[in-house]
């Protein structure tokens, strides 16, 4: 079991991007992906941001309370982002994330904080595709989502999520849901 933070596209946001992915030209994305081995998109299913990966010898329950105690002091409240754009690096293509305003912005380096990452460190990114070896133009690949831009959607939770190995693909399961909550002023 793996444990990490997350923070889940809306329902039609994976909608959205699920689609634009279906429609992609298959003769590009064979020419694109041609030298690059085990190259598959993954499983619309388990999207998400990481905003924190625990690692393996995690407690759920830990990581939970430390979470809730740390998302009690940060007031971020729901937040609207999109996925936008795309990127890669070594063995990933992933799209983009664009928080809506400043504040939006500042948020989502918040969550990572009390996530327990690295807020000057994160790049905010969801996983679409996997390689497990060769070199990739890494501009082409990246290139054939690059003009993406979804719908708009409120984050209004982060999940604690574990990840299973085995089988042909890990499975994510959320074992703790924290609400983002605005303090009100006054």
């Amino acid at each position: 079991m793996r444990l990490f933070t997350a923070l889940r596209p809306s329902e039609e946001a994976v909608r959205h991007l699920a689609g634009t992915i279906a429609s992609l030209d298959p003769v590009r994305v064979s020419e694109v992906t041609a030298g690059l081995r085990g190259f598959r998109f993954t499983a619309a299913e388990r999207w998400h941001l990481t905003l924190r990966f625990h690692g393996d010898d995690a407690d759920p329950q830990e990581v939970a309370d430390r979470l809730d105690r740390r998302l009690a002091r940060v007031a971020t409240g729901p937040l609207s982002l999109r996925l936008s754009g795309a990127g890669a690096f070594r063995g990933v293509l992933w799209a983009g994330v664009e928080p809506a305003t400043d504040g939006d912005r500042r948020a989502l380096r918040a969550l990572v904080g009390a996530a327990g990452g690295d807020p000057t460190r994160f790049r905010a990114h969801l996983t679409v595709a996997r390689w497990s070896a060769g070199r990739a133009d890494r501009r082409s690949v990246a290139g054939l989502l690059a003009g993406y831009r979804g719908p708009w959607w409120t984050a209004g939770e982060l999940a604690v999520m574990r990840s299973d190995l085995g089988g042909s693909a890990p499975v994510h399961r959320v074992v703790h849901r924290a609400p983002l909550t605005r303090e009100e002023s006054g």
